[in-house]
């Protein structure tokens, strides 16, 4: 369930369940971004409604699909609200590619030539899109790395506390 109401642009960052999630947790911890329980992010575009990427691309949904999850809110600046959820919502059936997390990590390990596929915005994973609709949006974020390096995990280490 989710531990607070979001507001407009907030991102949310929870579990994924089954071997998938697990797969993600220790690619994170492996990749020297700890080990939290957190593997899915998504950004709040308002009317109960979320985007956020999938193997099928990024797509609109309900926040209600993540009702029986704890979820952890980046709290996004009032003045970005608007233009965060607009920037996510323009970001819809941008393709996913798992390519990405390879390229995430021959980064983390120094292995070249896969540089150009994590910073490309033409496919991202889940915390690369709602990293990318928080800058466009005019949000910064304080993640220390491009949006093409961004996990899930790391987006997590910025929200609040659950409840």
């Amino acid at each position: 369930m989710a531990t607070t109401e979001p507001g407009l642009g907030d991102i949310g960052c929870t579990t994924i369940k089954g071997d998938v999630g697990f797969l993600i947790r220790v690619g994170q911890f492996l990749l020297g971004d700890g080990f939290r329980n957190v593997e899915h992010a998504f950004t709040y575009v308002g009317d109960g409604q979320i985007v956020e990427a999938e193997p099928g691309g990024a797509r609109l949904a309900d926040l209600t699909e993540y009702d029986a999850r704890t979820i952890v809110w980046v709290r996004c600046p009032d003045e970005n609200r608007a233009a965060v959820a607009a920037a996510a919502k323009a970001l819809i059936d941008t393709p996913y590619s798992g390519l990405d997390y390879v390229a995430i990590a021959a980064h983390r390990f120094h292995i070249p030539g896969l540089k150009r596929i994590a910073l490309s915005t033409s496919s991202m994973i889940c915390s690369q899109l709602s990293t990318v609709a928080a800058r466009r949006g005019g949000w910064p974020l304080l993640v220390p790395k491009p949006a093409g390096y961004v996990v899930p995990d790391d987006l997590a280490a910025l929200a609040e506390p659950p409840a």
